[in-house]
């Protein structure tokens, strides 16, 4: 069966799930966190890409819902970020980074949409 095709309950709960992960993921002490070398940038732009891409295989109806979200979580989370004082620190380019990876996510939609249309016809 197609994630988009599970129950509504299943589907929002998946996509609960993957948002309270990134959120740990985002709020926890920096020096608890594994450095992967791979650059904050990076991985900001890696996990939004992958909670908008989450969103359109549960949701693929949701084409405007899902960016929406993503990047108001990015500006929520940056909030959180800025006042934790926990080693984090709320920085301008992590909110570019976010879009960086939603926008290619939307990207990939696109493109999966399009073609999905032309193999139909």
């Amino acid at each position: 069966m197609l994630p988009y095709r599970f129950p509504r309950p299943v589907r929002l709960g998946l996509y609960a799930l993957a948002v309270a992960i990134l959120t740990v993921i985002c709020v926890v002490p920096s020096r608890d966190l594994p450095d992967p070398g791979v650059g904050d940038r990076f991985e900001h732009a890696a996990a939004w890409f992958v909670l908008a891409a989450t969103g359109y295989l549960l949701a693929p109806r949701r084409r405007l819902a899902i960016p929406a979200f993503a990047l108001a979580f990015g500006l929520l989370i940056e909030g959180l970020q800025g006042t934790m004082g926990w080693g984090r620190h709320a920085d301008p380019l992590d909110l570019i980074a976010d879009l960086v990876g939603v926008s290619v996510a939307v990207v990939g939609y696109l493109a999966t949409q399009r073609l999905a249309r032309a193999v139909a016809t």
